[in-house]
């Protein structure tokens, strides 16, 4: 999958997975459950050792899912996600020389920004989308709102207290795609391997978007 594909499946979907947890077991079957679940991507956060095999792992067994890496804050860790086979790279804030890799390698990149002098700066360094965060405690879908209105030609991804409950709105308000970690990978469910858990979630979130976008095109915002 090379990265314009990456790119529009991330765009169709509309939903970006996040497994922030510490054990890679749980991490496989998080892949494998939302694969199942119609939801072929999954950002896998570098909070263990073993992260970025883990990253190839996936990306072998399920060649044409969206596998990538967050809370990249490095060079050197951006570089070791993406030899594994990382589709695209992430980050809580801007770090041009993961922008950097992430081209180089031509792969993937939303940096992390908040304000609009940020988002204008991740955009104009070369990122693919610019992810808003943490976009709950900066107002929500309101928010996200005010920022789309001059900034009309940049996608935005937003992250960070997405719920079922603000999910629909964020879309509604513009967003490109939304970041949802706890909320469909809910920590117990993957300990216990509740994949029927994960598969009602999906359905749940991706009705959401659905929905959310045919009321917003709808209405020719």
């Amino acid at each position: 999958m090379d990265r314009e594909q990456a790119r529009s499946r991330i765009q169709e979907i509309g939903i970006i997975p996040c497994a922030r947890v510490a054990v890679a077991e749980q991490v496989c079957f998080a892949a494998k459950a939302l694969y199942a679940a119609g939801i072929p991507i999954l950002e896998v956060t570098l909070t263990f050792p073993d992260a970025p095999k883990v990253i190839g792992e996936i990306a072998q067994r399920y060649p044409d899912m969206v596998v990538g890496a967050g809370t990249v804050l490095d060079e050197e860790s951006a570089r070791q996600c993406v030899e594994a086979g990382a589709r695209f790279l992430t980050s809580p804030g801007l770090v041009p020389k993961v922008v950097a890799c992430a081209q180089t390698a031509e792969v993937l990149v939303f940096p992390g920004a908040l304000t609009p002098t940020e988002v204008i700066a991740a955009w104009q360094a070369g990122a693919d989308f610019v992810k808003i965060y943490p976009a709950a405690a900066a107002g929500g879908a309101h928010y996200l709102r005010a920022l789309k209105t001059p900034l009309p030609q940049v996608p935005l991804i937003v992250s960070g207290g997405v719920n079922q409950s603000t999910a629909f709105d964020y879309i509604l308000a513009g967003a490109s795609a939304i970041g949802i970690g706890g909320e469909l990978l809910p920590s117990d469910t993957l300990a216990h391997r509740r994949e029927d858990r994960i598969h009602e979630l999906a359905r749940r979130f991706l009705t959401m978007v659905k929905e959310a976008r045919a009321q917003r095109d709808g209405n020719g915002k």
